[in-house]
């Protein structure tokens, strides 16, 4: 199935200026809401306790914080709906300490009188442990950022690597600043999330620089802007469908996978866009704009080729007997 038909080449580098201008303005705004908002750790990285409870009509939230704060481990509990009106979390920042206390046992002491319940999920999680997770996601991130500035680096080209590198910065950037803007909980699906961003990102990027370090290959155009413009045009196709394919996927999960993969799918389904849009207005920009030279490029493709010939013609020599 044909989409796009190649009779026409877009201009997209002719967009780049004020894609810069967007993308700045969404990374900037990202900071600002990190630095004066901050990221609302889960109970996976600050610690802490979750229970999650179910009535069987609506949650009498008001009569439960009443009945909570009849004990001192309940004293600074927030309790808030979560997907329907008849399910509810309860968080706690702190733990009782004593493995031999059941704070499932103490929920359902502590709510005795407020209907028909049960304790659906208990979640316990220690601030040391908690530090421990946060450092190791934020290692994690790191970790494959470097890995995957050396794997393209090694591939393409040291401005094939940088471009890509921002492209992810600008991606993960973006997803934090919209995951900040609507409050969501960062835990380890949130992490995972992200982790998948970089990889759907650079997977898209590297199609793009692909096609790219092909028609500079093999054209004969030395203007590096229009091998761009018709690189991207003919990979348009593909993006688009594997990006919709993607995006229908995650959105239905969103949609209808409930309120604890809510977090994943809203981290997915913007890293989706901005991952898409960042692999044709940021990373392939950035290489016209470093300077990447075409006819250098074609020069050093020559000079390895001529050694190719000369390395192949040197075996062929030797396995002859003529030296």
């Amino acid at each position: 199935m044909e989409f796009f038909k190649y009779t026409r080449t877009f201009n997209f580098m002719g967009k780049s200026k004020f894609a810069l201008v967007v993308s700045i303005f969404l990374v900037l705004s990202s900071y600002i809401l990190l630095a004066t908002k901050g990221l609302n750790y889960g109970v996976d990285f600050a610690g802490g306790t979750i229970v999650q409870v179910k009535y069987d009509t609506a949650a009498p939230i008001d009569a439960m914080r009443e009945k909570l704060k009849t004990n001192e481990i309940f004293a600074n509990a927030s309790i808030t709906e979560f997907g329907s009106e008849d399910e509810v979390v309860i968080r706690m920042k702190t733990t009782t300490g004593n493995v031999t206390v059941d704070i499932g046992d103490l929920t359902r002491e502590a709510l005795n009188g407020t209907g028909n319940y049960e304790i659906r999920r208990v979640d316990i999680v220690g601030p040391t442990v908690g530090a421990e997770l946060k450092e190791k996601g934020i290692m994690s991130l790191v970790l494959a950022v470097i890995g995957i500035l050396i794997y393209v680096a090694f591939r393409f080209e040291w401005r094939f690597a940088v471009a890509s590198i921002i492209a992810l910065v600008h991606d993960v950037s973006i997803a934090l600043g919209a995951i900040t803007l609507v409050g969501l909980d960062v835990n380890l699906d949130v992490l995972a999330a992200l982790l998948t961003i970089l990889g759907y990102s650079l997977n898209d990027t590297i199609i793009v620089f692909d096609r790219i370090r092909e028609g500079i290959t093999n054209s004969k155009n030395s203007d590096l802007t229009d091998t761009v413009n018709e690189s991207v045009t003919r990979t348009l196709a593909r993006t688009t469908l594997t990006s919709l394919t993607t995006f229908f996927v995650v959105f239905t999960l969103f949609m209808f996978g409930g309120e604890i993969i809510h977090p994943f799918a809203f981290t997915l389904l913007v890293g989706v866009v901005i991952g898409t849009y960042s692999s044709v207005f940021v990373a392939s920009p950035i290489l016209i704009w470093f300077g990447f030279d075409v006819k250098n490029y074609h020069v050093k493709l020559a000079n390895k080729a001529k050694r190719e010939a000369e390395k192949q013609r040197m075996r062929d020599q030797y396995e002859s007997g003529v030296m």
